[in-house]
């Protein structure tokens, strides 16, 4: 007799009631936290439960990661909202403008208001306090400059794009400015450095260097002069920027939103990535150790993070990866916010607690491939095809799982987000620009300073040398007149000893030995700034 085949049995989806109590527990935190929208269970299944992410954890740093138009600045600004209503300060870089609303109150509408009844969100419309900055003065916000020195050669290089060896004689360059009591403000100063060690009167202070080539020094050189050709002048001067601004709160005890403008971020993409780098660094380099807190000093959301990953070698991204575990010491949170998580390296990924996924893309064999590994970077999920869901999320929705209270990750929930209280679009340029003119660090960066630096002290001591050389000369000449001939064999002795001799013994140039030398201290990424 013929046996029937088993028919297959179908793990059947647990019940919407099931989903819920499985997950929504896991959201029930007991201190503060931001409310990030509602629990879903499936396209249509919007339960009451909401989804949060503890105040305490976002030093524990985050994504938040989807495709382009699936809603991730909306989440940055709701998050920035309710940061600075908990008075926490908050840093984000305004790529596209939108997030200059968040100064203005929103607009309602009946579209907004069926959202938020969804979410049981009470909405309404708040504006917040916001500082607007713009890398270089390009743009209507107070201008953020940074010295050379400060930058750092490794940052440096990364723009550039110097190779390991001409990142290392950079480094040398610098070793040789702070030595020399030569500050490099500007990109001018560099480049006059350079040049010193390439002539007649630097090649021996060249050669005491070690290591640099007067080939590599030229490429430097070549690299600097393009990269001052594309504009990047303005980025960089006095006076300097004091990432400690950062961490303001405004008078009614919400934290500052302070917000930099990026304009031609398509020219300039390295510039833009390793300038939040430095920040990041520097703010590491200044501030104390504080542990756990109850809430973070300031939480900096690092948009478009591919930019700074991409073609980075492997020192570079081990110091991104250090700089990023460490200053969570220092009470900073930091979120990532990229299309697709592996933007992001694993060493990096792996210190991110919080994760905010809008909907990703799989149209082609490298989008699906991304899709599986961003599937597998999370931890068991309710839901039967997490892939599926991550491809089918409507715009303002995101599957989230945060730290919770316990240092323990949250189960993976479908949400639904609720919506901004300020404007979802740029504000007034009119308002924009009476915002910045009313900043008492408007007065403190709007005016260039132009101090003396290596390239005033250079020129200074080849005036001093052409002048020395000059006088040893005419001394020369009347005692060649006046004496015996054989004594001029000692003075072509001393003018043999050159003008960087001359120099060197000068009065005014070991004033310049003491100067810089004991006030540069380099921390991370080779950044560094004068003692305060």
């Amino acid at each position: 007799m013929t046996q029937e085949p088993t028919p297959t049995v179908e793990t059947p989806a647990p019940p919407t009631d099931a989903l819920e109590a499985a997950i929504a527990p896991g959201y029930a935190f007991e201190g503060a936290a931001l409310e990030l929208g509602g629990l879903m269970t499936g396209p249509d299944g919007l339960t009451g439960s909401t989804i949060r992410i503890p105040l305490s954890m976002l030093n524990r740093h985050g994504l938040v990661a989807g495709a382009t138009g699936t809603g991730k600045t909306k989440t940055l600004q709701l998050m920035a909202e309710q940061l600075s209503a908990a008075g926490v300060p908050v840093f984000a870089a305004d790529i596209k403008g939108d997030l200059s609303g968040l100064a203005t109150p929103g607009v309602s509408n009946d579209k907004l208001i069926a959202r938020t009844t969804s979410v049981g969100q009470s909405w309404t419309a708040t504006g917040f306090p916001v500082e607007y900055y713009a890398l270089g003065g390009q743009g209507i916000g107070i201008p953020i400059r940074v010295t050379i020195s400060s930058f750092g050669p490794i940052l440096l290089s990364r723009i550039l794009g110097l190779n390991d060896t001409q990142e290392s004689s950079l480094g040398l360059v610098f070793h040789y400015a702070d030595k020399a009591g030569l500050p490099l403000l500007d990109l001018a100063d560099l480049r006059a450095v350079v040049q010193h060690l390439t002539s007649e009167e630097g090649k021996p202070e060249l050669k005491e260097l070690g290591g640099l080539s007067s080939a590599t020094a030229g490429v430097i050189l070549r690299e600097l002069i393009t990269f001052a050709d594309q504009g990047a002048e303005a980025f960089f001067g006095e006076p300097e920027f004091n990432s400690a601004d950062l961490l303001q709160m405004a008078g009614d005890g919400r934290g500052l939103i302070s917000l930099v403008e990026l304009p031609n971020l398509q020219e300039r993409p390295a510039v833009f990535s390793t300038f939040l780098m430095w920040l990041l660094a520097d703010l590491f380099h200044d501030l104390p150790e504080v542990g756990d807190v109850d809430k973070p000093k300031l939480v900096f959301f690092f948009d478009e993070a591919h930019l700074l990953f991409r073609d980075a070698s492997k020192p570079f991204l081990e110091q991104i990866a250090q700089t990023v575990r460490l200053i969570r010491s220092k009470g900073v949170g930091v979120f990532f916010v990229t299309q697709s998580p592996t933007d992001v390296p694993d060493e990096v990924l792996a210190q991110l607690g919080s994760r905010i996924q809008h909907a990703l893309r799989a149209h082609t064999p490298n989008d699906a491939k991304a899709l599986k590994a961003t599937v597998n970077t999370y931890p068991n999920s309710e839901y039967d095809d997490l892939g599926e869901v991550l491809t089918t999320l409507g715009t303002g929705e995101a599957i989230v799982t945060v730290m919770g209270e316990r240092g323990a990750p949250t189960p993976v929930a479908w949400t639904r987000l609720r919506a901004p209280e300020s404007l979802m679009a740029p504000s007034s340029t009119e308002s924009m620009e009476a915002t910045v003119k009313a900043s008492p660090r408007f007065a403190t960066y709007a005016t260039v300073v132009d101090r003396e630096s290596a390239r005033e002290i250079l020129a200074k001591k080849l005036e001093e040398g052409a002048k020395a050389a000059a006088e040893a000369q005419e001394n020369a000449e009347e005692k060649a007149a006046s004496g015996p001939r054989s004594s001029g064999s000692g003075v072509r002795k001393k003018d043999a000893g050159g003008v960087v001799s001359d120099v060197v013994k000068s009065s005014a140039f070991k004033q310049f030995m003491r100067t810089a030398a004991a006030e540069i201290a380099r921390g991370m990424f080779g950044t560094a700034r004068r003692r305060r």
